[in-house]
């Protein structure tokens, strides 16, 4: 399904938005935004990133509720975002 077909009616779209605030608002989300969001104005106060810059503060073993700096790392968008894929093109362990 391309992202064109994904809703064809008004009332699709209303009811994934409707979905999504839902689910952004369970503890378990505001909790790991909050802590990517400390992670992020930690790393620009360091001076590692930037506004504007491409890059993304990862968590190196892709718990975003393990908030310790030392588990942080500046990568590109694109390489925080995706997932290495296995042959059967699932997704691999964050972590290797």
């Amino acid at each position: 399904m391309s992202h064109l077909e994904r809703w064809k009616t008004a009332a699709a779209k209303r009811a994934h938005r409707k979905a999504q605030a839902k689910y952004q608002k369970k503890p378990e989300q505001v909790e790991k935004r909050e802590n990517r969001n400390q992670a992020r104005y930690q790393m620009e106060k360091e001076g590692k990133v930037h506004k504007g810059d491409g890059k993304d503060v990862a968590h190196k073993d892709g718990n975003a509720t393990n908030n310790n700096p030392m588990n942080w790392k500046a990568e590109s968008r694109k390489k925080n975002r995706s997932f290495k894929r296995n042959k059967d093109a699932s997704k691999k362990d964050p972590r290797s």
